[in-house]
């Protein structure tokens, strides 16, 4: 079954690839593009050992061999030759019905709740010095436990964990550490399951779909895994498998944690001092679960991207093949670089470092403010890098489109935070939901003044003076005085794909006059459509 509904027999599949193979001879972004001399040949990548990290974009090509490219479910394959755990042993089966996980996830969230009563009991009898330091070490443990528990789990739970490693207003740094190690800790399902689930949704083996069809994946994420193959015309690709039964267990864990959700809402309340709305997090993972279920959706967003960026030869997307694809199989182009995890770490040359930053915020802003689609899941496992340097996204499974109201309601709140206009932009603030027509938009200015100051000082600014959790504190503690609380849906994503640019620009340590590029962003978005 292809992306579009309809049965396709081996002979067409076979038609179908060969079309693909003189098509890519025509494109812009040929294949030999992206594996030019810098990367090397396929052969090369293969024999040849993996670099440790890369280097200077502009240095001459040297003769190694490049990472393969990330999942595109969102985790990162471990480095060749790096010092490793031992590998996990493949799964048979994700852990299914509802009384198991919820006992699961029902003792998670007793351990958790726990811990915290116990160092508040503790609280009195303490110094100050010694309270903070038990409370980091309860909060490193909880989230030790919250990933031994999702990797176990998969499914919706590993998600949860996925985001919640961004969720600096409920765990601290160190905790928030321990839960990104989610990002590479999935063991993959094992072959003959993975066999049997492409019979399913194909009509056909691997073996008798591909050229080649590597049986170990090369990349295992919380709802499906990775691997590489060969079309029968020769190009290769990535095959992306949804495990046999996850959506049974989404719905199920979209029950279950409800009761974890409000047990961190509360950690954030009474630990962090901030005001965690909890149905808020909820509502995200459950519509970003239900998209990302849907491969045939994927692949319409993959071919929508392609269209949206054909204009900018440094942004690079999988091509999708509906021909090898289904509702739970996608089979794409295969990209290769350096995961965005390797271009954050240390030792990385702050050029190429620089490159990624302000092609990364052109790139978010641009989707926002010119296209009203925005990629809302900004895991580092979703952005490679290349030498050229190029930008790859992958893992499109989750993308918001902003009706035209709203696209242009933000590009008219930006316009009005740049001109300093109050009018402008408290017009902005109602026709976005964030405040009724007879509130007043001083409070809510104040915030959007705190929250985007480094893009409205005319300045060079060192993104390692933004402190985030205490600016979160002056904007919870604004929103509390004023009882603003409104949080309109299309701000659930919005907020998640900024608190991604957020991160990444700091810890790539960038200096740049972000105001001055932010500017450009707002000044090329098109007038409202009618």
């Amino acid at each position: 079954m292809s992306t579009t509904g309809k049965r396709i027999t081996p002979r067409e599949r076979h038609g179908a690839a060969a079309a693909i193979g003189e098509r890519r001879h025509e494109t812009t972004v040929s294949a030999s593009e992206r594996h030019d001399e810098t990367l090397g040949p396929a052969r090369e990548r293969q024999e040849t050992p993996t670099p440790a990290r890369p280097r200077h974009h502009r240095k001459p090509a040297r003769a190694v061999a490049v990472k393969p490219a990330a999942s595109h479910d969102g985790v990162l394959p471990r480095p060749t030759g790096a010092r490793t755990r031992p590998r996990p042993r493949a799964a048979s089966t994700l852990t299914t019905g509802r009384a198991r996980r919820v006992l699961k996830v029902g003792t998670l969230t007793t351990s958790l709740g726990g811990s915290y009563i116990w160092q508040a009991l503790k609280r009195p009898f303490q110094s100050q010095e010694r309270t903070d330091r038990d409370l980091l070490d309860v909060h490193v443990r909880n989230a030790m436990r919250i990933v031994e528990r999702s990797t176990e789990l998969k499914g919706a739970f590993m998600k949860l964990a996925q985001m919640l490693s961004m969720r600096s207003d409920l765990l601290p740094p160190e905790a928030l550490e321990v839960l990104a190690t989610v990002q590479s800790s999935v063991p993959p399902m094992s072959y003959d399951v993975i066999r049997a689930q492409v019979t399913r949704e194909l009509g056909a083996p691997p073996e008798e779909m591909f050229e080649r069809f590597e049986p170990e994946a090369f990349a295992a994420a919380s709802l499906g895994q990775v691997h590489r193959a060969v079309l029968p015309g020769g190009d290769e690709a990535v095959v992306k498998i949804q495990y046999p039964g996850v959506e049974a267990t989404v719905v199920q864990d979209l029950r279950n944690v409800r009761a974890l959700l409000q047990t961190l809402s509360r950690i954030g309340r009474d630990v962090m001092r901030q005001k965690i709305d909890a149905s808020e997090v909820y509502a995200e993972l459950e519509e970003r679960l239900r998209e990302e279920l849907d491969y045939v959706q994927e692949a319409a967003n993959l071919r929508e991207f392609r269209r949206r960026f054909a204009d900018d030869p440094e942004v690079v997307i999988p091509e999708p093949y509906p021909a090898f694809s289904s509702r739970r199989v996608l089979t794409m182009s295969r990209l290769d670089g350096y995961p965005l995890q390797e271009i954050l770490a240390p030792g990385v040359d702050q050029e190429l470092k620089d490159w990624v930053a302000i092609k990364y915020f052109r790139v978010l802003w641009r989707q926002i403010f010119e296209f009203g689609i925005l990629h809302t899941d900004p895991h580092p496992g979703n952005y490679l890098v290349t030498h050229h340097p190029h930008l790859c996204m992958l893992d499109l499974g989750s993308v918001r489109v902003f009706p035209e109201p709203i696209r242009a309601a933000y590009v008219a709140l930006a316009r009005g935070l740049l001109d300093d206009d109050a009018v402008a932009t408290g017009d902005a603030f109602v026709r976005l939901g964030f405040l009724d027509r007879d509130d007043d938009p001083e409070p809510m200015l104040r915030i959007m003044r705190i929250i985007f100051e480094p893009v409205l000082v005319d300045r060079d600014w060192d993104p390692r003076e933004y402190r985030s959790v205490d600016r979160a504190m002056q904007v919870a503690s604004i929103g509390f005085e004023h009882r603003i609380f409104k949080s309109p849906g299309h701000r659930v994503f919005l907020v998640r794909a900024l608190l991604g640019l957020e991160s990444y620009v700091q810890q790539l340590g960038t200096v740049a006059n972000w105001h001055r590029r932010f500017r450009e962003s707002v000044e090329r978005a098109p007038a409202p459509r009618r």
